[in-house]
């Protein structure tokens, strides 16, 4: 579910017009992003593994003071809520462009159809049955997209050299942008609700971190070979304007079969992260409001409900899923920081995890990445300010 929820038209619209600008120099920002979302989703699905508790439990009960408790609650409902449907917004109108390059049917049509059967998959509360898919997805998805890569011919001399850290012309805010579709604030309330389905108890660690570090790997792999297509695909400095677009320009230049893998893999993004965006925004509300987080309460389905009914709603609307997207990576800008550095705080704390806190490594490591997701939380609000 990991890598179902950061892979989405979010990461391959971002991964495409980085590729398309500046071909493979920013490869390295992606394995520091796969380096940085390990390190946080271990602490975040640790967390929840040994308390028994999600991110917004946790939060909601780390204050003995209610006003810090009630506006910490308030944040991440407000925040998560939005954040969670602007990403629906972008995943479901990501997802309708795909199918209507495949099919020729308008991605109005395709939109409504999206949601619904996300909607019924999440309704039907069998977790396992909601995994299996969205492994499946992504397995589809990684295989279009490598073998759109493939298929492509990069240059393996400048994809070796685009994993030396650099920053060419104005390409900051596009390494920003990469980090930041990899390193998701929502995706740490998923994670720590999620392993509580899969695994018992703190026995089961091991096997839990071995999971969440592969499922990692491969959605990074994935955005790697997005950006390599597009890097193959066009001269440096080309502008995307339309990730859907981006499939039919590629027919011409790895035939038929480039076009369709692509589509098929931005659907498959569309589809898994419209299936994982409303299930952690409703994790997250449910816990931070003190409600039932099980997935058949009537209060948990109303939250993903609402999510993607925004959703259905943008894509009758129409329009470009890029600034949708754009403004749902604003949100989790501003996010990610704080929740980042929450959950260094509650993962230190001894009277939830015992002798599963943190050690002074992973304090060091972490309090590196949480820097780092500081910095793109001030560019974001920076950017929102039009000082940058």
């Amino acid at each position: 579910m990991v890598a179902a929820a950061f892979i989405g038209p979010g990461t391959v619209t971002t991964a495409s017009v980085t590729g398309a600008r500046f071909g493979y120099a920013l490869l390295w920002t992606i394995a520091f992003s796969i380096a940085a979302t390990i390190v946080l989703q271990e602490m975040s699905a640790r967390l929840g593994l040994v308390s028994r508790e999600g991110l917004g439990e946790a939060l909601r009960g780390q204050f003995d003071n209610p006003v810090p408790s009630y506006v910490s609650v308030a944040l991440v409902v407000s925040a998560i809520g939005i954040g969670t449907a602007a990403y629906e917004a972008g995943n479901i109108l990501g997802g309708a462009a795909g199918l209507a390059t495949l099919s020729g049917i308008p991605a109005t049509v395709w939109g409504p159809v999206m949601g619904l059967v996300a909607g019924a998959l999440l309704f039907t509360g069998r977790y396992e049955l909601i995994e299996r898919v969205l492994v499946g997805l992504v397995a589809l998805m990684a295989v279009a997209f490598v073998v759109d890569a493939i298929l492509i011919g990069p240059d393996v001399g400048a994809l070796v050299a685009g994993f030396a850290p650099r920053v060419p012309g104005d390409s900051l805010v596009l390494a920003t942008g990469l980090i930041g579709t990899t390193v998701v604030g929502y995706n740490l309330f998923l994670h720590a609700s999620n392993v509580q389905e899969r695994w018992s108890g703190p026995s089961d660690l091991p096997d839990c971190r071995a999971d969440t570090v592969l499922s990692i790997v491969v959605g990074g792999l994935i955005t790697m070979a997005i950006l390599v297509t597009a890097a193959a695909a066009f001269p440096r400095g080309t502008a995307i304007s339309d990730v859907g677009v981006m499939a039919q320009q590629l027919e011409p230049l790895a035939g038929p079969w480039a076009k369709y893998l692509f589509s098929v893999g931005l659907f498959a993004a569309g589809f898994t992260s419209a299936t994982t965006a409303p299930l952690a925004g409703a994790y997250a509300t449910a816990g931070a409001l003190g409600w039932e987080t099980d997935i058949d309460s009537p209060r948990f389905r109303a939250v993903w409900g609402t999510i993607i009914a925004v959703g259905i709603v943008a894509s009758l609307v129409g329009g470009s899923p890029v600034q949708v997207i754009v403004f749902a990576q604003v949100v989790n800008g501003i996010l990610l920081p704080i929740v980042a550095l929450f959950l260094i705080y509650a993962v230190n704390d001894r009277d939830i995890l015992g002798d599963y806190t943190n050690s002074t490594a992973g304090n060091v490591v972490g309090g590196l990445v949480t820097l780092v997701v500081v910095w793109l939380g001030v560019r974001t609000l920076l950017s929102v300010a039009g000082v940058l």
